[in-house]
């Protein structure tokens, strides 16, 4: 089977070291055959290609639309890994595995204490589309981990979820299509800390990569440029 293409959409921001070191790691270690960055094109980046999108809403509202965007674009694969600048793949995967994070239910009761507003709201709405689709306990696809998709199946979650204002579109898509897969805890590290995940997948906040363990861990590992750098910066 070919290898797929990446689609990664990317905020507006100035450099994103952070996406630096991840198409870095992408390089070493996930097969593929094009980088789409939607959205935001960093000036150093080189080798890809782009969709350019308008970033007018919230966070979620830009990621859908770049999603859709890639889907809709003929010259995306039609399967292809959804990304986030943020993701890093520290092993070798031959190919990449479906993972989810168990039940909705349980995902939503490690953050009700902990967090509230517009996510968790999705969440629910999320998991209560499902519901009256049918999915009486759907399973959890909001990893900081490469999800496979089709597009086909994609563009079918997003307009089923159209009407939310928080959807969480890797929850829906990968419920909808049967993905199935294994389950993982999370690989976000929030903190400086020494303590993070040593497999194949890392994911960090800003400040945990630019000051923290875990992000010194990253650039340690993978200090030469890939091909998609036009300047290297260390």
């Amino acid at each position: 089977m070919e290898a797929p293409d990446l689609v990664v959409p990317v905020r507006e921001t100035a450099v994103n070291e952070q996406l630096r070191y991840a198409l870095r790691t992408w390089t070493a270690n996930l097969p593929h055959r094009k980088v789409w960055i939607v959205g935001h094109r960093p000036a150093w980046l080189r080798g890809v290609e782009h969709i350019q999108t308008t970033q007018p809403g919230t966070k979620y509202q830009n990621t859908t639309i770049a999603v859709r965007a890639a889907c809709e674009h003929p010259d995306v694969a039609d399967r292809f890994l959804l990304m986030n600048d943020d993701f890093f793949v520290m092993q070798r995967q031959s190919e990449m595995p479906a993972l989810h994070r168990g039940p909705v239910r349980d995902v939503e009761q490690y953050y009700a204490p902990r967090a509230s507003g517009k996510y968790l709201t999705g969440m629910r709405e999320t998991r209560d589309l499902l519901v009256s689709l049918g999915h009486d306990d759907p399973l959890s696809y909001e990893l900081h981990v490469p999800l496979p998709v089709v597009k086909a199946g994609m563009l079918e979650a997003l307009n089923v979820g159209r009407h939310l204002m928080v959807l969480h579109k890797r929850t829906l898509y990968g419920v909808l299509a049967n993905l199935g897969g294994q389950r993982i805890d999370d690989v976000k590290v929030l903190h400086r800390g020494p303590r993070f995940p040593h497999g194949p997948f890392l994911s960090t906040m800003p400040d945990a990569f630019s000051n923290g363990m875990v992000g010194r861990h990253i650039r340690e590992a993978f200090f030469q440029p890939s091909p998609y750098e036009a300047s290297w910066r260390r």
